[in-house]
């Protein structure tokens, strides 16, 4: 039984330095925030007629708040990153901008530039390429 336990640490420790990069694919916009407020709002004048007025009015609200998020310009970020194990997943990133290609750090739930530790995190500078 020893040997077992000494072969599965030899093996997990050579497996740890094996980690890859997760790769920007894409960068995507989101107006997640926009459909909240507009849909606050139109509810809220919506309400005027009632109940299904409220409902009314979420929905217009949620549709012209997206659309008015978008024609500002304020959609935020978020970046399609291909992880290490090959899976598509969607990341929100207000610190980092990145391109198409660009190696990444997933830590926590946002993606971070490639060599990017919580000890070196004041290296890198906020919105660096």
């Amino acid at each position: 039984m020893k040997k077992f336990g000494i072969l599965a640490l030899a093996i997990g420790m050579l497996t740890v330095g094996t980690v890859n990069a997760a790769e920007i694919v894409r960068e995507v916009t989101d107006e997640t925030s926009g459909q909240a407020t507009g849909g606050m709002n139109g509810m809220m004048a919506g309400a005027i007629g009632g109940p299904i007025g409220a409902v009314l009015g979420a929905g217009f609200g949620a549709l012209f708040g997206a659309s008015g998020q978008k024609a500002v310009g304020a959609s935020e970020r978020i970046y399609l990153v291909r992880t290490d194990s090959g899976e598509l997943k969607e990341y929100r990133s207000p610190n980092y901008v990145f391109s198409a290609g660009d190696k990444v750090v997933i830590h926590g739930n946002r993606p971070r530039p490639y060599g990017w530790t919580p000890e070196t995190a004041e290296d890198f500078a906020y919105n660096s390429h």
